[in-house]
């Protein structure tokens, strides 16, 4: 499982994908009847829709997609095992409230970890929250510690946990893009996603129950309610109470379309006809699937094989190298968008670039935008090797050591040294020079007396 994550975490490294929200269009978004909604790309981290996603509010039982996230962990890192057996303690069950979701578990019942999970998401069992959470941390406090602490690790700015199953405290919240966040991560588990994906389940019986028919409480999947199912859909988690109004957490895959959904505070009404109920949280996510599948689609920008641009080479009888993506460059966007709105910006790590340059080398970056608006990121890499020139690369290493202030100031004190033995060869030769003509000029002016 490491490596799978490992292996899901370069390949968006690779593409640099940075897709904040798509492009305008004509496109009229729903007017969504939630106090908060966020609708991603699940693909490429596009936001398709969003309405007050960063407001904190009360997430109930969404909250057990992060309990659900820790406890994988700790499975993944071989701190537990799915098959592991747990003997439920007394203090597990402290501090829940009577009339919220369970799973009926008892102090003394012995479960395993596999099927606690399944307790927990798919009937939203708070008990097996608090079970599960003791047994990795010693205590349910020391739980939710690590439940802040990853919320943090995963750039959570508007969260903040006081128990693993979502009860109701004033300090408990969070907001739809930073349960985005969580539930991205918990989705890199497969094992979070067969749970969450399960309409049913028989648990067998244990030491203290006979065996328990699970049901799932997302009518999206479980088919509960035919109003609500979606053959699109594929888990996640619900949560309601009182002060947090009905909550959903799924996603949906239609062709080569795939959405993740988050609406926080909707409403449950009775209908006109006085007897029927209509929960909101479900009702206003089929719309906005149904929405998004309908209006948008994918558009291959560039092939991985596809020229994208020229960079100059200096150094190099070559003056230009071929520049390629590293990957393909896909984005989504409005069926309706004017394709020739579409920029292709392109930033050279050094410009010119240096030779020798070798097949592959990252020589820059590609943005793709509209309006200036980026909408995704791809690295260019060399299309192809380019030698350097020996001459060229030995004229710019002689100027680059020239270059150098030791260099500079040696080669100034040498030329003042210089100068001066000039200074002083000249006013020496010019001394001697005076000095020999005078001498000369006694010598030849003196003829004695004549003898007589």
């Amino acid at each position: 499982m490491k490596t799978r994550r490992f292996f899901s975490v370069f390949f968006a490294v690779v593409l640099m994908l940075s897709i904040l929200s798509i492009p305008a269009s004509a496109i009229d978004a729903p007017d969504v009847q939630a106090k908060a909604a966020l609708l991603v790309d699940e693909k490429t981290g596009a936001i398709v829709y969003a309405k007050n996603e960063h407001q904190e509010m009360y997430p109930a039982s969404l909250t057990k997609v992060m309990t659900a996230l820790l406890v994988l962990r700790a499975v993944d890192a071989g701190q537990l095992s799915l098959n592991q057996e747990i003997t439920v303690t007394a203090t597990a069950m402290e501090g829940l409230a009577e009339d919220g979701s369970t799973a009926e578990i008892k102090a003394g019942e012995i479960m395993s970890v596999e099927n606690l999970l399944y307790c927990m998401l798919v009937v939203s069992a708070n008990e097996a929250c608090n079970i599960l959470g003791e047994k990795i941390a010693g205590s349910v406090s020391g739980f939710v510690d690590m439940m802040n602490a990853t919320a943090k690790e995963l750039g959570c700015e508007n969260t903040h946990f006081m128990n693993p199953h979502g009860l109701h405290d004033d300090q408990h919240y969070s907001t739809a893009w930073d349960l985005y966040l969580i539930t991205k991560a918990a989705m890199e588990y497969p094992t979070f996603m067969t749970i969450c994906d399960t309409a049913s389940i028989t648990v067998p019986a244990t030491n203290l129950s006979e065996e328990r028919v699970l049901r799932n409480t997302n009518y999206l999947i479980s088919g509960r309610s035919k109003d609500y199912l979606n053959p699109d859909a594929h888990g996640i988690k619900t949560g309601s109470h009182s002060q947090a109004g009905h909550c959903l957490i799924s996603s949906a895959r239609r062709g080569s379309l795939s959405f993740i959904c988050v609406v926080l505070g909707t409403e449950r009404v009775k209908l006109e006809d006085g007897v029927t109920w209509w929960t909101y949280s479900f009702g206003e996510t089929n719309r906005l699937y149904d929405w998004a599948f309908s209006n948008f689609t994918y558009q291959t920008i560039l092939e991985e094989s596809d020229v994208a641009g020229e960079a100059p080479v200096s150094l190099s009888h070559e003056d230009h190298v071929t520049l390629r993506p590293s990957e393909s460059v896909e984005i989504l966007v409005p069926r309706d968008l004017d394709m020739e709105s579409i920029e292709r910006v392109i930033t050279l790590d050094n410009d010119p670039v240096e030779a020798p340059i070798t097949e592959g080398d990252k020589l820059g970056e590609l943005s793709v935008q509209i309006d200036g608006q980026e909408y995704a990121k791809v690295e260019l890499l060399a299309f192809t090797d380019v030698e350097a020139s020996r001459l060229l690369v030995l004229w710019r290493d002689v100027k680059v050591f020239c270059s150098k202030t030791s260099v500079q100031i040696a080669a100034g004190v040498v030329g003042v040294l210089i100068a001066l033995f000039a200074i002083w060869k000249v006013f020496f030769s010019k001394r001697r020079y005076r000095y020999g003509k005078s001498v000369s000029s006694g010598r030849s002016g003196y003829r004695g007396r004549k003898g007589r």
